[in-house]
């Protein structure tokens, strides 16, 4: 049933089509709500976060043009699910955390499950440019603007894909590609995500916010 709202929503990459498939989403959220681990919406994991909905996952993952053996960094690894899904399309993943707690049991549960994904704890506003330059960069909550320091972060021909908030009613999904030093941007449409806490975005020089 997920998969086919999956594609109802269009998405329709055969690889992240199967990646969903393959990851266990019920493994990744609290043992109250796993009965709903595969409902088309966002779940709470504690310590105020949430787990995204399956269909905006997959719209964010399809954006980042997965291939085979790319380095990606995941901002926001929360439960870690997103981070088995980018895994799972055959990518090497840094995944950074601002909650300790969160980056401790997610990187337990992930290695426990055998996804290659390396968890940092630390603010996800600045990536992780010890480990940089990214061939893609995933976001998984509302910055108030283009987040400078993880631009910066990706290789020539890299793809940030980043929700951007646009205005009281909600905020929009970015993708931003990097083409010969320069760095081209299009909507990929409105989207709901939670506020980016960091130096880089809410609380380092914005009005302080929940975070994701």
């Amino acid at each position: 049933m997920m998969l086919a709202r999956l594609r109802e929503g269009g998405v329709i990459n055969p690889r992240l089509l199967a990646a969903m498939a393959s990851v266990p989403r019920e493994e990744f959220v609290p043992p109250a709500g796993r009965d709903q681990a595969y409902a088309d919406r966002a779940l709470a994991i504690g310590h105020g976060q949430t787990i995204s909905q399956p269909l905006m996952v997959a719209v964010i993952v399809e954006a980042l043009e997965i291939a085979e053996g790319d380095l990606v960094l995941d901002v926001g690894t929360g439960s870690g699910y997103q981070a088995a899904v980018i895994a799972a399309c055959g990518a090497h993943v840094v995944s950074v955390e601002r909650i300790e707690q969160l980056a401790a049991n997610a990187a337990s549960r992930l290695a426990l499950l055998g996804y290659d994904v390396e968890v940092v704890a630390g603010d996800g506003t600045l990536g992780v440019p010890a480990r940089a330059p990214y061939d893609a960069i995933a976001v998984g909550a509302a910055a108030p603007r283009l987040p400078l320091a993880l631009a910066r972060q990706l290789r020539d021909g890299g793809r940030l894909v980043v929700p951007i908030t646009a205005d009281d009613r909600g905020e929009e999904l970015i993708r931003l590609r990097t083409v010969d030093g320069r760095w081209l941007t299009e909507s990929l449409g409105p989207c709901r995500f939670v506020p980016l806490v960091g130096a880089d975005a809410y609380g380092g020089g914005d009005a302080e916010h929940a975070d994701q």
